[in-house]
């Protein structure tokens, strides 16, 4: 994918973040839960797409800034967050235009599985992260696609394409798939180390009605469908 790939939906993929299960009452609230007490703390949001996130966080107390690939994403996150929070395109496969140690944490929602070299943005987001700073961040879980395709195995990494609707949109997106241990390397060779890891389930809040059947039920209490960690720069 391109870094201005979101540019065709970007209104449309607003929209359906908006209310979507595994958007508005899966993955944010799992990283509002794991940032915890943002209060004071300066974050930067990599990939902050249409900037739900990042509005959440500042409302909380954090003193937020932004980036992403997409100019058409940056333009709907200005119109959301006003003047307050400093947002740019930028590309995060390529050196970003921030100071050294300027961020007590960085958050990053489904941005890495985009990319098929992980090791160049890892050291940038350390770079920028105080030392002891956490990175957030959330990826397709490793297992989600060798479940619905067994036949594509679970090791190693290759690109897949998936068509979603976003709010009666049609977009493409292709992603990198890789295991779970590729990932945690990937982390440790940036300087990082994994302080959490987390498989929620969804926010308590949900409307029933977005629910798979056995989880509304109560016979499931989660699906697996992203992973999130916590990692702190060494």
């Amino acid at each position: 994918m391109k870094a201005d790939h979101y540019d065709e939906f970007a209104a449309s993929y607003d929209a359906e973040n908006a209310g979507s299960l595994f958007n508005a009452w899966y993955e944010r609230p799992a990283m509002i839960r794991l940032a915890g007490d943002v209060r004071g703390r300066k974050i930067l949001d990599a990939g902050c797409g249409s900037g739900p996130l990042s509005a959440e966080l500042r409302d909380r107390g954090a003193e937020m800034s932004g980036f992403d690939g997409s100019p058409e994403m940056i333009e709907i996150a200005r119109r959301r967050l006003g003047d307050d929070v400093p947002l740019t395109v930028a590309d995060l496969a390529q050196p970003l235009p921030y100071a050294d140690n300027a961020f007590d944490d960085v958050v990053s929602s489904l941005v890495l599985h985009y990319l098929e070299d992980w090791e160049p943005p890892l050291v940038e987001l350390h770079r920028v992260l105080k030392p002891g700073g956490r990175l957030i961040l959330s990826v397709n879980h490793p297992l989600a696609r060798p479940l619905l395709f067994p036949e594509e195995g679970y090791f190693g990494a290759w690109q897949f394409t998936d068509e979603f609707e976003f709010a009666g949109q049609p977009g493409t997106l292709t992603f990198w798939h890789r295991p779970l241990h590729a990932m945690s390397d990937a982390f440790a060779a940036a300087g990082f180390s994994i302080t959490s890891m987390a498989e929620p389930a969804p926010s308590p809040d949900t409307p029933p009605e977005l629910l798979p059947p056995r989880i509304a039920s109560g016979e499931r209490p989660a699906f697996v469908c992203f992973l999130f960690f916590v990692l702190e720069a060494r």
